[in-house]
């Protein structure tokens, strides 16, 4: 009997007897069949064990309907050999100093060891020590950015046949190409719109009630410009400071270490209004923000009228693909946006997200790349 029919006649049996075997695992089982045969039983129990059951206590009802489809005959219950199985977690922190027990022979250890990196991806970066805040930058500097993409004006031959959405006719194209066919044009060549990344522009608060999140945060922002997209970056505090170049460097502590030399107002007061009335003035409308994607890391704490920033939000919106406001702060149980420019700004944000831990900026690297 050919192997298809065999699985599909096993697979039967099994769902009679109260299995549930997906479509897709039959499949599976068929092609296995196809490549292990029919003549070892071994191997054809276990192709069907690995790709026809999904969960641990259906076992024994598949050895019966195996034994009973296979050898003719019913089990009515299998034994059971059950192993004596410890369960140790290691810590990479532990000592090797706990006294053990020789007299009995242990039983097998299965060890579990726990990652501290899944620990810190969501701990709070400003309840972290010193050196959990560094094994964290680390990881921040291993951040992968999802890419925006927009369309171009320039055009670009088109390969695909059928995609014709926004073509135009390659006349010099087509003519060449004819005069390989002897004159006649054969296929007519076209050109389209071309895609290319958005523009990333990251807006990180350096003043005194950021001191918690300041430098994550420019670690992120440094991993971005990193990653090789188009990716503008500026301090806000008292005043505006363009980080682009300070974080170009390739070494993550040499680009903290020129950002730091570079902005002259760390850890000082918050002038969000201002701030952005300069980058909307000298960069932003200009271009720079224009089918951007604009990210303001900030508290929203505003020492000036908030009505500045309010104002500033509005003209940003109007160039701008998308707003995404990121404060550290809505992570806290039972915050509320009541801080005046965080009040005054919340209308202009498309998302308003957490930034508080590194894995809410894995998620914020997603998030600038999403389409929406």
């Amino acid at each position: 009997m050919a192997p298809d029919r065999v699985a599909v006649a096993f697979v039967r049996a099994l769902r009679a007897a109260g299995l549930d075997v997906p479509v897709g695992a039959t499949i599976t089982f068929t092609e296995a069949l196809g490549e292990v045969g029919l003549a070892a039983e071994r191997s054809v129990y276990w192709a069907g064990r690995a790709t026809l059951v999904t969960r641990l206590e259906s076992v024994p009802a598949y050895d019966r309907v195996f034994a009973a489809f296979w050898h003719g005959r019913t089990i009515e219950e299998l034994p059971t050999v059950v192993d004596e199985l410890t369960l140790a977690v290691e810590d990479e922190d532990a000592t090797d100093d706990a006294p053990r027990d020789d007299g009995d022979e242990p039983a097998p250890a299965l060890v579990v060891r726990a990652s501290r990196h899944e620990q810190l991806r969501s701990m709070d970066f400003a309840a972290c020590s010193a050196d959990e805040l560094d094994e964290t930058h680390r990881l921040l500097a291993d951040l992968r950015f999802a890419r925006s993409l927009r369309r171009s004006r320039r055009l670009v031959p088109i390969h695909r046949h059928g995609h014709t959405r926004g073509a135009h006719l390659d006349v010099r194209r087509t003519v060449r190409r004819s005069l390989r066919g002897g004159g006649e044009p054969v296929r007519l060549a076209r050109r389209g719109p071309s895609t290319r990344s958005r523009r990333l522009v990251l807006l990180v608060d350096v003043s005194g009630s950021m001191d918690p999140y300041t430098r994550a945060l420019l670690r992120f922002a440094h991993a971005a410009v990193a990653s090789g997209r188009r990716v503008e970056t500026f301090a806000l505090g008292t005043r505006l400071t363009r980080l682009t170049r300070a974080l170009s460097s390739r070494d993550p502590d040499d680009a903290m270490a020129r950002a730091a030399d570079a902005v002259e107002d760390w850890s000082g007061g918050t002038r969000l209004g201002e701030g952005l009335r300069v980058f909307n003035e000298r960069w932003g409308v200009r271009g720079l923000a224009r089918g951007a994607v604009i990210v303001i890391l900030s508290d929203g704490w505003e020492r000036d009228d908030p009505e500045v920033l309010a104002e500033q939000m509005a003209r940003l919106r109007r160039v701008a693909h998308r707003i995404v406001w990121v404060n550290p702060l809505k992570a806290t149980e039972g915050y509320e946006p009541l801080a005046r420019g965080m009040a005054a700004a919340l209308p202009y944000v498309d998302q308003f997200v957490e930034g508080h831990s590194l894995s809410s900026l894995e998620a914020l690297a997603d998030l600038v790349g999403a389409d929406a």
